[in-house]
């Protein structure tokens, strides 16, 4: 059985009287905008606690470089993480797809729905990420230090590409992306 997508589950818990509600003029296309907005929230959480696993699992790293005096490796380790946590917070602080009443761009269900697939989308290079992060974790808790100049480029590049595909998120939101 497969799971339901964070739209249709919200939906789904919809108690009686919101749904009588949505047969209300006007209160319908808010309703839904506000579906979509918690939707995209349940999905940019997911993410963010999927990079919070990466960035403790980087730490241990961290300290496994620092216990095996791979000093040549310690600052880059730390660069990363300070890189992972940054694309973190920016991915958990982001607008959730609001427009004010005068705004010149209006956010309507389209451009949310967009939004909520291009999020999903991120959250595939948040899975690399955190796939890519255990290895390492597990290759230097068993002492191979070998790889470790390789892993870390991996990881940066990776964050890299996580941290790009989140800034053309305003573009997906507004319709400009292309």
């Amino acid at each position: 059985m497969t799971a339901k997508p964070p739209l249709e589950k919200i939906q789904a818990s919809e108690k009686p009287l919101e749904r009588l509600m949505l047969n209300l003029p006007g209160f319908r296309g808010y309703k839904l905008r506000e579906q979509r907005r918690e939707a995209d929230r349940i999905v940019r959480d997911h993410i963010y606690r999927a990079l919070e696993q990466s960035r403790d699992d980087l730490t241990t790293c961290f300290q496994a470089l620092n216990d095996a005096k791979a000093t040549e490796l310690v600052e880059p380790m730390n660069r990363l993480i300070a890189k992972l946590d940054r694309v973190a917070e920016k991915i958990n602080r982001a607008s959730y797809g609001y427009s004010g009443f005068f705004d010149a761009i209006k956010v309507e269900e389209p451009e949310l729905d967009n939004m909520l697939a291009y999020d999903a989308q991120l959250m595939d290079l948040a899975r690399k990420i955190g796939d890519a992060a255990t290895s390492f974790k597990a290759d230097l808790t068993q002492g191979k230090l070998e790889n470790a100049r390789t892993s870390q480029a991996t990881l940066d590049s990776t964050i890299g590409n996580l941290e790009s595909a989140f800034d053309q998120r305003k573009g997906i939101i507004e319709g400009v992306k292309v």
